[in-house]
Parts: structure tokens; C-alpha cells; sequence
């Protein structure tokens, strides 16, 4: 990696394309250039330590300036996109589900992640939010509030990426080239990945389980869905990602009731 700005990469390219911006940070595209910036320097910090030690294959570092990190693009398309059909094969699936326990079966990162008493804590937060705002029936709510309390057992911590999209697995045919957004990687239980990585794709559960390669209760990641949806509404609608009723979380939470 490195330290200065002197050696940076002299892109060529017609646009400069906004990724992702809201008020936490922002991400844009130069041509094969993502420079990301982060309001927050400690997700930096881990994003950078995570992709060091991950047994899998991530973005390269090109440069580190806080409160900006640039990374080259990775070869090949994202896995999916949450409220999209996925057009990724079985087969690219069951790899991800492979890398996803390539990770979960290395050594712990030396920072601790959420407690099941934290989680907790915050899904009841923002269920009494949606309630409050009238975001979804009380019923969908409750039943996936208790659905989701299922998830908060003991679990033995392994090596998560903590926010295992679709959008952040990139595939070449069958093959994943790597991940990316390492910002919320930390101990924690392995189905969270699995269930982040399905979320809004239960068709493709079965090719994950199969690539995983490891028994899996499917009614926990199912749990994690739960909690995962209720507790990103507020933020994505205080984001300005739009109406909740567009949210494929909110399609989500009620397909489980």
C-alpha cells in the first residue's frame, strides 16, 4: 500500500461517476479508480486491516489519504442486486458461499463486533420507530421482531464480513475475483453473512448452503433477514433512499409473515 500521494495512478476516463453518497460517505468511479470517503476514519482503519488479513481475494489499494482510500476496480460484475433477479449462475452462487467459508474458517481480527445484547437492544429501537412512524402493520412488525430475536443466541465469533451484500461479491462467470466494502468486518456469527448475501435471493439460499459445504440452519438465516430489515429502514429512509414502501427490505418483512 502506499503511504503518500506521489505514486498515484493517472487515470484516463469520460466521467466521474457517484457510486454512493449520503451524509456517512461517498464513493466515486474513474474509469478502474473507486476513491472512496469516509466521515468516519475508524471504518477506514478496518476496511484497510480487514482486506490485509481476508484469505480472499479483495481490491487492491492504490492510495490512502484520510479521509480517502482508492482502490482498483475488480475484475468482473457484482453477484446481484437487492430488489433485482440475479442473473449470476447456481454455480457462481455456491463460489460465494465457498469464499463466505473460506472467511468464516480464518483467524479471529483482533476487534470485537456487535453482542447479541447490542443487536438486541437496537432492534428493539427501531421497531418502536416503524411502529411510531407507521412504516409497516404492527403485525409485520411484531412477527418479525420476534422472528428475528431467534437469531440473537449464543454463537460461536468467526471472521465475518458483516455486510456481505450481493452488490459487494463480484463474479467472472463461476468464478468470484473478490469482495469489497470491508468497513463492517469483525467477529460475529457466520449465518449473518449468509443471510446478508441471500437477502431478497431465498432462491439462491440452496446454492449458497451448497457452496458453504457445512450444515446451516436455514430458519436462523431466515431470522437474520428479520432483523437485518427491520433494523436498516430508518437509516436508508433518513439516507434519502427513498419511501419505505420501495424498500425491497419492507417486500422483504412482509414475504416472511
Amino acid at each position: 500500500m502506499m503511504s503518500d500521494m506521489e505514486n498515484v495512478r493517472v487515470v484516463a476516463a469520460d466521467k466521474v461517476e457517484v457510486v454512493v453518497a449520503h451524509t456517512e460517505r461517498a464513493t466515486l468511479r474513474v474509469g478502474d479508480v473507486y476513491v472512496k470517503i469516509d466521515a468516519d476514519p475508524t471504518r477506514t482503519v478496518i476496511e484497510v486491516e480487514a482486506m490485509a488479513i481476508a484469505p480472499i481475494p479483495t481490491p487492491e489499494i492504490l492510495w490512502r489519504k484520510p479521509p480517502a482510500l482508492a482502490l482498483a476496480a475488480l475484475p468482473g460484475v457484482a453477484l446481484g442486486h437487492l430488489g433485482d433477479p440475479s442473473t449470476a449462475s447456481p454455480a457462481a452462487w455456491a463460489a460465494a458461499g465457498a469464499a463466505a467459508r473460506t472467511l468464516h474458517g480464518a483467524p479471529l481480527p483482533p476487534w470485537p463486533g456487535r453482542s447479541a445484547d447490542d443487536l438486541a437492544a437496537r432492534l428493539a429501537e427501531e421497531c418502536a420507530w416503524l411502529l411510531a412512524h407507521d412504516v409497516l402493520p404492527a403485525t409485520v412488525v411484531t412477527r418479525n421482531q420476534r422472528l428475528a430475536e431467534t437469531a440473537l443466541r449464543p454463537w460461536t465469533p468467526v471472521f465475518i464480513h458483516g455486510d456481505l451484500q450481493v452488490d459487494h461479491v463480484f463474479v467472472d462467470g463461476d468464478t468470484v475475483t473478490g469482495v469489497i466494502d470491508w468497513s463492517e468486518a469483525s467477529r460475529g456469527d457466520a449465518l449473518f453473512d449468509l443471510a446478508t448475501l441471500t437477502l431478497g435471493h431465498p432462491e439462491h439460499l440452496g446454492d449458497v448452503v451448497a457452496g458453504y459445504g457445512a450444515a446451516v440452519d436455514r430458519d436462523l438465516i431466515r431470522a437474520w433477514w428479520s432483523l437485518r430489515c427491520l433494523t436498516n429502514i430508518r437509516w436508508l429512509t433518513e439516507h434519502g433512499y427513498g419511501m419505505p414502501e420501495t424498500f425491497p427490505e419492507v417486500a422483504v418483512l412482509r414475504s416472511q409473515t
